[in-house]
């Protein structure tokens, strides 16, 4: 199998072989068993719109084409295969069943290791009963909610699988998502995304294939409390329908997400050592789908190969500042993912087809222990809190999520917006500014100034909404080269350790972890 990378590729391009071909000038009877491996849209010129591809195949003679076109860079590739690893007499306990937790355990009982899986929210229909109640009247479920139940936060996401992290153990993950329901093109897409209506199902499947191969999955159950004893793990305390049962797991896997704070607290008050973290907050800006799509691809905006189009943009501001667009959700709309009493969160959701009116994306500004009003490990939580519940009041004090136009919030010209914010429960007009300090405000304002500098008309006729404050974990936990904090046993990973950011990064990390388990503390994982 030779694998070429990078060939031009037209929109209406039906025949790879025929591609192939032509850049090697060999007759496409030759070239067989044709696999595309990526794909990626090239908008750089509005005027000729077109992929770029790579592609693996079989042909004769492979080691002779490979040295016959050097410039190329042709080389021969062997299918990656992740091993399963051979199981030990421990019992596990993984505690949230995130990307993170979810492939800890899912590798876990692949090698039919004793695993328990646990919970605090619902299994995912249940769940999405919840959030679409919580959508219709406001009634708020604390332990099952946009953050907290099967598949994690990112269940009611976009499903983007990016991550700039170089890893063979990608493939395996993508694969995974694949045989478990996700749609085939995220094994070749330059930016493959799984979409909320398919993740549903797949973080069900992947659930019952932990079953089936012998783990056990409790839902509504929360870790509570845990007993040390000379800096080791000796058991764990467990919520279930109000009651208490206490497990004694051999080690405990920690990926509890990053919304988990009461969590973060118990663990702290037991000794877990943690520190502070960065990470970003801002609001939600909202542009027609239409809009975009002319912006990123011009005459080609409807061409029917090409799906709703994204974009992605970072500035630096006078005061050093960096913003920047995250979480972009092309064809999506924003959500409602608050999940404490009192306080109002946003993000973005897509589904598979990304064919919504609106695109939305996280505008964003890092903040970080010294914007935060002491040095206390769970500050960044307290930071975060404050701006949900000023958001909360902002909206009504009834989920409601507060709105204002750009332009307002710059202080110009007003024009009706035909950009409609419908975020459920619902919307109300009010003046974002009161959410963040006058810092954090001008530098939001001079980084929309400048991302309207690249991308024009960015600032017009759009929306913004608030807050989003959930952009990545606010702590960090410590752990050594084995995984395992200061505390021996107990394993924290993932986006609410500190140690991700994203699905598929998190996914990356409770692989090692289940690596590690399975080959012994001593052994370290190697990309």
């Amino acid at each position: 199998m030779i694998r070429i990378n990078n060939l031009k590729v037209s929109l209406d391009t039906k025949d790879y072989r025929q591609v192939i071909s032509q850049q090697l000038n060999i007759s496409k009877n030759k070239i067989k068993n044709v696999k595309l491996v990526k794909k990626a849209v090239d908008a750089r010129r509005k005027n000729k719109v077109h992929f770029v591809c790579s592609f693996e195949f079989e042909i004769d003679n492979e080691e002779m084409i490979i040295k016959k076109y050097p410039k190329l860079q042709l080389r021969q590739v062997k299918p990656y295969h992740y091993p399963v690893l051979k199981a030990n007499d421990e019992h596990i306990v993984v505690v949230g069943s995130g990307p993170a937790g979810l492939f800890c355990a899912y590798n876990l009982a692949r090698a039919k290791q004793k695993v328990t899986l646990i919970e605090r929210g619902s299994k995912v229909d249940k769940r999405k009963e919840d959030i679409d109640n919580f959508f219709k009247t406001g009634k708020l479920l604390l332990n099952s909610n946009v953050q907290f139940g099967e598949g994690g936060a990112g269940t009611f996401s976009d499903g983007k699988l990016t991550t700039g992290v170089k890893d063979k153990r990608k493939q395996f993950i993508l694969e995974t998502f694949v045989a478990h329901g996700a749609n085939e093109d995220i094994l070749y897409m330059n930016k493959p995304h799984v979409g909320t209506d398919y993740l549903i199902n797949v973080v069900k499947s992947m659930r019952e294939k932990i079953i089936e191969n012998g783990g056990t999955v409790l839902f509504d159950s929360q870790l509570v409390d845990i007993e040390i004893k000379d800096q080791h793990l000796v058991n764990i305390k467990v919520r279930q329908q109000d009651q208490i049962m206490t497990m004694k797991p051999d080690r405990l896997v920690l990926a509890i997400g990053h919304s988990a704070r009461d969590t973060y607290e118990m663990l702290y008050q037991r000794g877990l050592k943690m520190e502070p973290k960065a990470f970003a907050v801002g609001l939600r800006i909202e542009h027609l789908q239409s809009f975009i799509n002319e912006h990123q691809y011009g005459k080609y905006a409807n061409h029917p190969k090409l799906k709703a189009a994204d974009y992605k943009l970072a500035v630096k501001t006078s005061s050093g500042r960096g913003v920047y667009t995250f979480c972009m959700c092309p064809g999506g709309r924003v959500i409602n993912s608050s999940s404490e009493s009192g306080g109002v969160v946003v993000n973005g959701m897509s589904n598979q087809a990304r064919d919504d009116t609106n695109a939305n994306s996280a505008i964003l500004v890092t903040v970080g222990p010294d914007d935060f009003k002491d040095d206390h490990p769970l500050s960044g939580v307290t930071y975060q809190r404050d701006l949900e519940h000023k958001a909360f009041i902002l909206g009504g004090s009834n989920y409601h999520i507060p709105v204002m136009k750009v332009e307002d919030y710059l202080m110009k010209q007003v024009n009706e917006s035909t950009v409609k914010c419908g975020v459920l429960p619902g919307v109300k007009e009010a003046d974002l500014n009161a959410l963040f300090s006058p810092e954090i405000n001008a530098s939001l304002k001079e980084g929309l100034e400048l991302m309207n500098q690249k991308f024009s008309g960015f600032t017009s006729n759009a929306i913004l909404s608030g807050v989003e404050s959930r952009s990545s974990a606010p702590v960090r936990f410590y752990r050594d080269e084995s995984y395992q904090s200061n505390i021996k046993g107990i394993y924290p990973i993932g986006e609410g350790a500190g140690y991700a950011g994203g699905i598929m990064s998190s996914a990356l990390d409770g692989l090692k972890c289940s690596e590690l388990i399975l080959k012994g503390e001593k052994e370290k994982c190697q990309s």
